[in-house]
């Protein structure tokens, strides 16, 4: 079971407006579970990952985006979700209001982090073909397809924080639709 399972305490399908939170380094799930026995819904996507030692290996559970944790509570509630210990800021936009993430990219990241596909980090993208999945566990997600050595992934993005993740997919599950159209940055 993936981490990011056990604390995403949201309620049904739509939980509302969601934004993330810049925490200090490694201190995600410490955050995550604070803010959840606060009673604030939170989602930490997490991925696994093997790392080598010179005198051993192991697998690590780690957070898809590090110093991130995504959140749904009332504006109300701000002041104690930036009490919370490890937490640095909430992403603003606007200067004076939590930035809202589209509830469809938390969406398409909490399917890809359910399905049995392996999920990792993966560069921002800005460019590429923009693909449709149209067969299996992650149909209809859509992401900008990637190529790394001899697999094939879909990047989705979360474009509030400038950071991606990839899954890996059989390259002949996907279409082509329409340009994405991207903002200037």
């Amino acid at each position: 079971m993936h981490y990011a399972e056990q604390i995403d305490n949201s309620f049904g399908e739509n939980p509302g407006p969601w934004s993330a939170v810049y925490t200090r380094h490694q201190h995600e799930s410490t955050v995550a579970k604070i803010l959840s026995t606060k009673g604030v819904q939170v989602f930490l996507p997490t991925y696994r990952a093997v790392h080598r030692w010179k005198d051993r290996r192991k697998e690590l559970e780690l957070p898809l985006f590090p110093c991130y944790v995504f959140f749904s509570c009332e504006t109300r509630r701000r002041t104690q979700v930036l009490s919370t210990p490890g937490v640095y800021a909430i992403l603003m936009a606007g200067g004076n209001c939590p930035a809202v993430i589209p509830s469809e990219e938390i969406a398409a990241i909490r399917r890809a982090v359910s399905s049995p596909f392996r999920i990792q980090p993966h560069p921002y993208l800005k460019s590429g073909d923009f693909v449709r999945i149209k067969s299996g566990p992650l149909e209809g997600l859509e992401g900008i397809v990637s190529r790394s050595k001899d697999a094939f992934r879909v990047v989705l993005s979360v474009e509030m924080l400038g950071k991606s993740a990839a899954v890996e997919i059989d390259v002949a599950a996907v279409e082509r639709v329409h340009p994405r159209v991207l903002r200037a940055s």
